[in-house]
């Protein structure tokens, strides 16, 4: 044999390893954070905002925004653009960060059903405690949001900890635990919003990334979570404006409403944010802005108190 032709093998593995090395080298520049602590006995990280307007001597919201699989803190960052509503109303954003690689959440089970308690749920959980410890935080204004693995995990929090968030938003989630597995002690309000053309989250449902974990239809989901907040039998429908359309649940126990917002046509993407990669998430609409609106949600529905 020819040496050159042993010699493309060779240079073939080379190209690899470096692309290799370049991506690992590029994730890890682009996965910046600025926060650990430890829960559960493994350090967990996060990147944290906190607006130059925070004043110790005044009560303020948090928000938690989590990353959907595969992605990391930085890039909810940016895609979802939190921050830039964080200066202009005053509250702190955190974005927790999953584990392993690529970057995930556990968000199928639940104390209820499984020996220890999630992993995940409790770093939430010692998340805030840090954070109350640190900072003056409004402990009847703490909100969770997140996309696709990171939507799931919001509603396994609001299950799990329903004590300690207000409310929740969800986008393109994934949801594949039972609502029999669902301890939540008050009803949650929920802001939800998915495409109908969701190609890793079907909203008719279907088998998700692993067989075994099948995803339910997005709208039966919805009208579910909606019977378990007490809410009124008939939904609102929220007029059609260009792609978007929905319903809003209301008459809710507790206040505790459900609104869907419906992207024809949408991709596994976040609404007004910036896009991901057309041939990989599909469409992102820019007609409504995903975070504003959730926002708006968010300040209606504080925790029930004084």
């Amino acid at each position: 044999m020819k040496p050159w032709i042993i010699r493309i093998p060779l240079v073939l593995l080379g190209l690899v390893a470096g692309f290799v090395l370049v991506a690992a080298v590029a994730f890890l520049i682009l996965d910046r954070t600025n926060g650990s602590i430890i829960s559960s006995g493994r350090k967990r990280s996060y990147l944290m905002y906190v607006p130059l307007s925070y004043d110790p001597a005044t009560p303020t919201p948090l928000v938690i925004s989590i990353h959907g699989f595969a992605e990391w803190p930085a890039h909810q960052m940016q895609m979802t653009r939190w921050n830039d509503l964080a200066d202009q109303y005053g509250f702190i954003v955190v974005y927790p960060s999953g584990t392993s690689f690529p970057k995930r959440w556990r968000a199928t089970g639940s104390p209820s059903r499984d020996r220890d308690p999630n992993p995940d749920v409790t770093f939430i959980s010692d998340l805030i405690n840090n954070l109350e410890s640190e900072y003056n935080l409004d402990p009847r204004r703490i909100y969770a949001n997140g996309l696709s693995a990171g939507g799931g995990l919001s509603v396994l929090l609001s299950c799990e900890l329903s004590d300690r968030f207000a409310a929740i938003g969800t986008v393109a989630g994934a949801y594949s635990f039972p609502w029999s597995d669902c301890p939540a002690s008050r009803p949650v309000p929920t802001i939800v919003f998915h495409g109908t053309s969701d190609p890793i989250v079907p909203y008719l449902g279907g088998e998700s990334h692993d067989p075994a974990i099948p995803l339910p239809a997005i709208p039966d989901w919805v009208e579910t979570l909606a019977r378990r907040n007490g809410c009124g039998q008939s939904p609102i429908e929220i007029p059609l404006s260009g792609v978007m359309s929905g319903l809003h649940y209301s008459n809710c126990t507790l206040n505790a409403d459900v609104i869907f917002y419906i992207v024809a046509g949408g991709g596994h993407s976040w609404p007004g944010g910036v896009p991901l990669p057309q041939f990989i998430a599909g469409l992102t609409t820019q007609e409504i802005d995903a975070t504003k609106v959730m926002w708006n949600f968010f300040q209606l529905h504080p925790l029930p108190g004084e």
